[in-house]
């Protein structure tokens, strides 16, 4: 949350300060919108600089650098009009990376919120709560209207509804027979049934998707990895 604000804070100082220099050169002040354009840009700059430093310190060079060397050589010939673009570009991207990363959260939060924690299996003709951890193959489970199938399995009862929007984007509940297959992360949208387990909790089709998820959200896009790959011979080429 602290990140995002900065990044809010930064893009409305870039576009601040290069919205106010333009005004004030429409206005024929030339030496107060070299000034407000510089304004917009220091705090974008120092704020890339440092940045820059967390990343090296991390064994990592990426594009940034080109970034601040722009605003920096801009700033120092005399560009400050140039350098308040390259700000406000700067800070509007990195304003919807963030804007991103807090969505694809958001969904990680909801993807493991619908995971249920406990599951209600069937034992000596009597029900108990059990740990999904304590789930295994060929156990029976109580699937109570409302509830989110916790494993794969099959249908045991004559028939089940089931919505699967979650897993497959299918708005209509799907009516299952005995012996057809129920996919974990599925919420059942009719009466309770019961479910025999095909698999355990950690290798059920939810489970997958969580990981896939996980794993999307923590490396970055092919195109990213390139860049950074070659980033110093992109600084070359720039210098």
């Amino acid at each position: 949350m602290t990140f995002d604000r900065l990044n809010i804070a930064l893009l409305v100082v870039a576009l601040l300060g290069l919205v106010s220099g333009l005004t004030l050169l429409l206005a024929g002040q030339l030496d107060l919108s070299t000034l407000a354009w510089t304004a917009g840009v220091l705090p974008v700059l120092a704020a890339l600089v440092v940045e820059i430093l967390r990343s090296l310190w991390k064994g990592e060079v990426g594009l940034d650098v080109v970034a601040a060397l722009s605003m920096s050589a801009a700033l120092l010939f005399g560009e400050a009009l140039a350098a308040a673009v390259v700000a406000l570009m700067y800070s509007g991207g990195t304003f919807l990376e963030s804007f991103a990363q807090g969505r694809a959260r958001r969904e990680m939060r909801d993807l493991l919120s619908r995971v249920p924690r406990t599951a209600t299996r069937h034992r000596g003709g009597e029900l108990e709560e059990v740990a999904l951890e304590e789930i295994n193959p060929k156990d029976l489970l109580l699937i109570r209207q409302g509830e989110v199938a916790p494993v794969d399995g099959t249908v045991e009862s004559d028939r089940a509804m089931l919505d699967q929007a979650a897993l497959t984007g299918e708005s209509m509940p799907v009516r299952l027979d005995r012996g057809q297959e129920v996919m974990s992360g599925s919420t059942n949208a009719g009466e309770a049934f019961d479910l025999r387990v095909t698999r355990a909790a950690a290798d059920s089709t939810y489970a997958g998707i969580v990981r896939l998820v996980e794993a999307a959200q923590a490396s970055k896009a092919p195109m990213a990895r390139l860049a950074d790959r070659y980033s110093m011979l992109f600084l070359a080429v720039a210098c």
